[in-house]
C-alpha cells in the first residue's frame, strides 16, 4: 500500500537524531532571485549563469484527477519557465512550458529541472504527477516528458516519454503515476529519477533506449507515529526518490522522500552501482529533497522538513556529508523555508532553491559565510518543511509524486 502524498508535484515535504555530529555551522545567505512560481530544479549553464525551473502555476485548461489531493483536480496551463540569473538580474528565457495545479495555483507539476550536456544543451524534465492514462484529456502536452529546449527562439523538442514508460511497463508494480522529477547528463545519455513511477531511468540524449534501471524500495515502520500518536502495528510507506548525483565513484546517488506518517529519521541516501542494486549509502535524514557533491567530493543533502510533514514546519536544513561520513549542518531554518533543490557552484558556494511551493513566493539564495559554531556531538535537531500540509494522502497505491508543501513532488 503506497500513500499518496500531498501537495507539490514536485515531487510535492524531524526532528532527526543522529551520533557522530561533530558540529554545526553558522552559514547566512542572499537572495539572488525571487518572486518565482514553485521554483524546483537548479544548474549552472555554459554561460556561467544559473538557471532555474519554475513549475508554474496550472491553469484553466482541461483537468485531471490530483493523486493526492482527495476529490481535487490539477488543471492544465502554460505557465512553467526556466529563469536566468546572472549580473544581478533575472530573467525568464524560456516561457510558455506546460503546467499543472489545483485551482489556487498549489501542487503544482510542471519543468523540475534542468542539466546542460557538453555542448551547452539544456534538457529539462517535466512532471506530471498523476495517471498517464488521464494525459490525452490534455491535449498534445510535454508533460511527464523530457525535453530540449532553444532559450533564443522559445521552443523546445521531446526527447523521451516517461510517463509513456510508466503506463507501458508500471515496473514497481503499483499505480500508475508517473512524475519526472530530476535528471543528469552522464556522457550520451540522461538518467533521470521519476517519483510518481519509483524508478530511477536512462535514456539516450537522442532519445533512444530509454529504460528503468533501479527500483527504489518500499518501506515498512514497527513504531508507526502518527497526528493521533503512536502505533505498535507495522505500516508500509512509500519512500519515494526525488534527485541524482553522480558520485566521485562513478555511481549514481538517489535522495529519498518518505510516504505518510513521514517518519521523522527515516529517509535515506541509495547508492545506485553498475549493477542497478539500490543500497543504502546512509540514512538517519528526513524528508530529502535534493543532494549534491562538491569538488572535494562531500555529498551535501537538502532536507525539506526536519519534522513529519503534519506537524507544519516549514524550515529546512543543508547537511554536509564528508567522505568519512561526517555529518555538519551548514545552515538550519533561519529562513530556510521548504528547500526543494540544491547545486554547489564552482566556488562550492551552495545555491538551494527556497521556498518551492508556492506561486510568487520562491527564491534562489546563496549560502555563504559559514563558520564553525560548538554543537552537541550526539543529538541533534535537523530540517523541517511543509506549510500547507493536507492529510489527505492515506490512499492505497503508489503515492505519486513527491509533494513538497502542498505542490510539489507528488508521490509518496
Amino acid at each position: 500500500m503506497k500513500l499518496k502524498q500531498f501537495g507539490i508535484t514536485f515531487l510535492s515535504v524531524c526532528i532527526a537524531a543522529f551520533s557522530g555530529m561533530k558540529a554545526a555551522e553558522a552559514a547566512s545567505f542572499s537572495v539572488i532571485a525571487d518572486d518565482l512560481n514553485s521554483p524546483r530544479g537548479l544548474s549552472f549553464g555554459p554561460d556561467g549563469s544559473l538557471y532555474v525551473t519554475e513549475a508554474g502555476t496550472g491553469g484553466s485548461g482541461a483537468c485531471v484527477p490530483s493523486p493526492s489531493a482527495a476529490g481535487q483536480s490539477l488543471c492544465y496551463g502554460t505557465t512553467g519557465a526556466v529563469t536566468k540569473i546572472g549580473n544581478g538580474t533575472q530573467e525568464r528565457v524560456l516561457t510558455g512550458l506546460p503546467s499543472l495545479a489545483l485551482p489556487d495555483g498549489t501542487d503544482t507539476a510542471g519543468p523540475h529541472d534542468i542539466k546542460f550536456d557538453a555542448s551547452g544543451k539544456p534538457y529539462i524534465a517535466i512532471g506530471y504527477a498523476s495517471d498517464p492514462t488521464f494525459r490525452a484529456t490534455l491535449g498534445n502536452t510535454d508533460l511527464g516528458k523530457i525535453i530540449t529546449a532553444n532559450f533564443n527562439t522559445n521552443s523546445w523538442t521531446s526527447v523521451a516519454d516517461l510517463a509513456n514508460y510508466e503506463l507501458a511497463n508500471n515496473t514497481d508494480g503499483g499505480d500508475l503515476i508517473s512524475n519526472p522529477f530530476s535528471l543528469l547528463l552522464d556522457g550520451n545519455k540522461i538518467v533521470a529519477v521519476d517519483t510518481g513511477a519509483n524508478e530511477l531511468l536512462s535514456v539516450g540524449t537522442d532519445g533512444s533506449n530509454l529504460k528503468a534501471i533501479a527500483t527504489i524500495p518500499r518501506q515498512t515502520l514497527t513504531n508507526p507515529i502518527f497526528p493521533s500518536g503512536a502505533s505498535s502495528s507495522p505500516f508500509e510507506i512509500q519512500a519515494v526518490p526525488t534527485n541524482i548525483a553522480k558520485g566521485p565513484d562513478g555511481a549514481y546517488y538517489i535522495s529519498q522522500l518518505t510516504g505518510f506518517p513521514f517518519p521523522e529519521g527515516e529517509a535515506k541516501i541509495y547508492r545506485v552501482g553498475a549493477d542497478g542494486q539500490p543500497t543504502v549509502y546512509t540514512d538517519g535524514f528526513t524528508q530529502l529533497t535534493d543532494l549534491d557533491f562538491d569538488s572535494q567530493g562531500n555529498l551535501y543533502a537538502l532536507q525539506y522538513a526536519n519534522q513529519s510533514l503534519w506537524k507544519g514546519n516549514v524550515d529546512g536544513s543543508v547537511i554536509k556529508i564528508a567522505r568519512d561520513g561526517t555529518r555538519t549542518t551548514i545552515l538550519n531554518g533561519n529562513g530556510l523555508e521548504s528547500p526543494t533543490a540544491l547545486t554547489i557552484g564552482a566556488d562550492d558556494a551552495i545555491y538551494v532553491t527556497n521556498r518551492g511551493d508556492g506561486p510568487g513566493q520562491g527564491q534562489v539564495i546563496k549560502i555563504e559565510n559559514s563558520k564553525s559554531v560548538p554543537e552537541s556531538t550526539s543529538t541533534f535537531s535537523l530540517l523541517a518543511f511543509l506549510g500547507t500540509v493536507s492529510l489527505t494522502f492515506l490512499h492505497k497505491g503508489k503515492a505519486k509524486g513527491v509533494k513538497i508543501s502542498d505542490k510539489f513532488v507528488q508521490e509518496c
